[in-house]
């Protein structure tokens, strides 16, 4: 099984130093960790800042499918508050939102058994436009996991729709649940709200994340609906928790958990991640 990390890959300018970041590659590494074959899709710039992303995820065993193009290569600046979340400052007009559709690419598609990816990437028409190639190529009875990921104002109501439509399975966090609340109108709060998205778009599962508040998965498959709550660890950072949830319920249900387990190993997996530095740490052997 090939799982894919689709969209922005950049380096994450922490006040700690540098750390390779972006939601597809954190993805890609985390799925990775859980011995399926990975690959993160992006593009970089043809610059030392590029030229060390690509080095970096050769260090850490990651496939990659990345050209590097006449862009810069992406940066955030990230600050972190006193709980250790993560504040974000993100250029424009880079690599990332040039990403080219090509026939490597479509070959990768239409062998995919999942993919991930979220409404950052698609604030260009070029990524977008790729996104949307990529997720039309893949196979009958693949996954399609929309990580919705809004950033300051890099989304819109038309992206967002037209990203719902084409998924299976939507992960949203409890402030972004409230913009969409708001966005398309609904009257409805709660459970009832995560239930009319899944019927609207035809969902098969949405996954709401609380922080410190727990976490909910739905499933409009087997009806079930699973509650944990977050464990209380000792945090150094947020950075990459989101992607590792993603990442750790994705792999497990591909490897045939129930709903239940595959969630308690995403929880206990994003927990380990807030107690390291970093998106991508070491996992415990």
């Amino acid at each position: 099984m090939l799982v894919v990390g689709l969209g922005e890959v950049l380096w994450d300018c922490l006040p700690s130093g540098r750390q390779l970041g972006g939601a597809p590659a954190n993805f890609a590494y985390h799925i990775s960790q859980f011995g399926l074959t990975s690959c993160v899709v992006s593009a970089v710039g043809k610059d030392d800042l590029g030229a060390e992303i690509i080095e970096n995820l050769q260090s850490k065993k990651i496939s990659f499918n990345i050209p590097q193009i006449e862009f810069p290569t992406g940066t955030v600046q990230v600050t972190l508050d006193g709980l250790g979340v993560p504040n974000y400052i993100i250029c424009e007009n880079v690599a990332w939102d040039n990403i080219p559709f090509s026939s490597q690419l479509k070959e990768l598609a239409e062998n995919a058994s999942a993919v991930c990816f979220g409404s950052l990437a698609q604030r260009s028409a070029v990524s977008h436009n790729t996104i949307l190639s990529f997720l039309n190529a893949m196979p009958e009875g693949s996954k399609k996991v929309f990580d919705i990921n809004l950033r300051q104002n890099y989304y819109s109501k038309r992206i967002i729709s037209e990203s719902l439509s084409l998924s299976d399975i939507f992960k949203i966090n409890d402030e972004e649940l409230k913009v969409l609340r708001g966005m398309f109108n609904y009257t409805s709060d709660g459970e009832d709200l995560c239930r009319r998205i899944m019927d609207d778009f035809n969902l098969e599962m949405l996954v709401l994340t609380c922080g410190t508040d727990g976490s909910c998965v739905y499933s409009s498959v087997t009806n079930e609906r699973s509650f944990l709550p977050t464990p209380k660890v000792k945090v150094a950072d947020t950075v990459g928790a989101g992607d590792s949830f993603t990442a750790a319920l994705v792999a497990s249900f591909l490897q045939g958990k129930s709903l239940i387990d595959a969630h308690r190993i995403a929880v206990d997996t994003s927990a380990y991640v807030c107690t390291q530095h970093g998106a991508m740490p070491s996992y415990k052997k």
